[in-house]
């Protein structure tokens, strides 16, 4: 047997209705899903290693956890531009969007083009997956400078009217992110929020205001200063 064949049987023996009853309430896709969690997923990816030609394998099944594994043993070296594009044109879930982002594309040396390329796309979970990657690069790309963080701010304000569900989310994710990184990109953040909380937009309105309460927190600002 395959090592493909071996995971989707091992996958199917965990199948659980009741985790995708509940998966589906907080609005993931679950035409595909078997209800595996994100801990069992994490562990199995420790055990297989990275293994690139796998990934693809188990991209391809469709199956929503395959593709979330496939995202954690994909061999960032030997993703390529091509194959972001493909995977996140293919996203059906804010889930799998973010868990891309995350274990992934973030590792990536195209993170940074990807960003500015998809937040200007009209598909939701494309122009989610932007944002969703600018959070994650705020969180754990130590080595990204102020200067390359800074212009995310633009591509937060221009996407800031978008009203659909799973992109404003995210837009205001990396905002608020962004200005928990260190002192410098928390006051650009900061000013941003407050501009958007005088938006003529309903929705700039929510994303500022949501991120100003969070960044003029105790606990953010204590961590801050």
């Amino acid at each position: 047997m395959s090592k493909l064949k071996e995971i989707i049987t091992w996958m199917e023996s965990l199948r659980d209705e009741k985790n995708i009853a509940g998966m589906k309430r907080f609005g993931i896709e679950t035409g595909h899903a078997m209800g595996i969690s994100m801990p069992v997923l994490r562990q199995k990816a420790k055990e297989l290693g990275h293994d690139h030609t796998l990934a693809e394998e188990l991209w391809d099944t469709e199956i929503h956890e395959a593709r979330i594994l496939a995202s954690l043993v994909a061999d960032p070296r030997q993703t390529s531009p091509e194959l972001m594009d493909r995977w996140c044109e293919a996203f059906d879930s804010w889930d799998l969007c973010d868990q891309c982002c995350i274990n992934l594309f973030r590792h990536t040396p195209h993170a940074d083009a990807k960003i500015h390329e998809w937040a200007s796309r009209e598909e939701e979970f494309v122009r989610r997956a932007a944002f969703a990657l600018i959070a994650a690069r705020a969180v754990g790309d130590k080595k990204a400078t102020d200067e390359e963080l800074l212009p995310y701010f633009t591509l937060i304000v221009n996407a800031s009217e978008d009203k659909r569900n799973f992109v404003r989310k995210a837009v205001n994710w990396a905002l608020r992110q962004l200005g928990k990184r260190n002192l410098n990109l928390y006051m650009e953040a900061l000013k941003v929020s407050e501009e958007l909380m005088i938006s003529t937009s309903l929705n700039a309105q929510w994303i500022g205001k949501d991120a100003t309460e969070e960044l003029t927190s105790e606990k953010v600002v204590a961590r801050i200063r």
